[in-house]
């Protein structure tokens, strides 16, 4: 019988967001927006090890401190180089697939991440899969699952995006890389539950205050959000920031 592929969650996190700084340390709820993303990572079930990956800047010590305090592995490296962060985690944590998360993401599910495991197991050849290739869930669920072999190949590439945006390389480039994606239906992607700007803050603030301290499902989120469009229109006007 063959032994089930590791997969790990990364998590990059950082304090020093150009238009948020601090954000993945605000408290929301019982705990920080970091606290809820690990938490999330590791109540999703086939997920291995739970690995923060922050820089090496005095600005993050922080950062490692309260990855640990909720029970993450941590790894430091270059501030402005994520991928080469990724890379070092891969090397201290060997897993046969990442997934990748962002800190400023909450409202993870765990279902959702699941998903992403669960057909990449059942499909080993997929070198990518993600739910955004195709956007029908809100902004602030986006998980990627890559093949770790394929995230050293980028390593190993020019430098370009893909320093900062680690999938960038690979999803762009589906001729060299099998990538699949996950929809849901009735989509939602004009949502955004991510954290960026203060207006973001004012409506997770609000979802938590009407949800509670628990890791909710998506479902409720859109459902939530669907029924109160004055949340809605707190962040609305919310540009995300271009990949370049």
């Amino acid at each position: 019988m063959r032994e089930q592929a590791a997969v790990n969650v990364i998590i990059q996190a950082r304090m020093s967001s150009t238009r948020l700084p601090g954000k993945v340390l605000r408290p929301l709820g019982g705990r920080s927006v970091l606290g809820w993303v690990v938490r999330a990572a590791a109540a999703t079930p086939g997920v291995d090890a739970v690995v923060v990956a922050t820089s090496d800047a005095g600005d993050d010590d922080p950062v490692a401190a309260e990855a640990r305090r909720h029970g993450a592995e941590v790894v430091r490296g270059p501030l402005d180089d994520v991928l080469a962060r990724f890379l070092l985690a891969c090397e201290r944590h060997p897993a046969d697939a990442v997934v990748r998360l962002t800190a400023d993401c909450p409202l993870h599910d765990p279902r959702l991440i699941a998903q992403l495991i669960a057909l990449w197991r059942a499909q080993p050849e997929l070198d990518y899969v993600s739910n955004t290739l195709v956007r029908t869930l809100p902004r602030g669920f986006d998980a990627e699952l890559v093949r770790v072999p394929v995230l050293v190949e980028q390593g190993h590439e020019p430098p370009g995006p893909h320093r900062e945006h680690v999938t960038s390389g690979v999803y762009a480039d589906p001729e060299r890389y099998a990538c699949a994606g996950i929809v849901v239906a009735p989509a939602a992607g004009d949502l955004r539950v991510t954290l960026d700007t203060e207006q973001d803050w004012a409506l997770l603030a609000a979802v938590v205050a009407e949800l509670g301290d628990r890791i909710p499902d998506w479902r409720e989120v859109v459902t939530l959000l669907r029924r109160r469009p004055d949340l809605v229109v707190l962040n609305a006007d919310v540009e995300q920031k271009a990949v370049r």
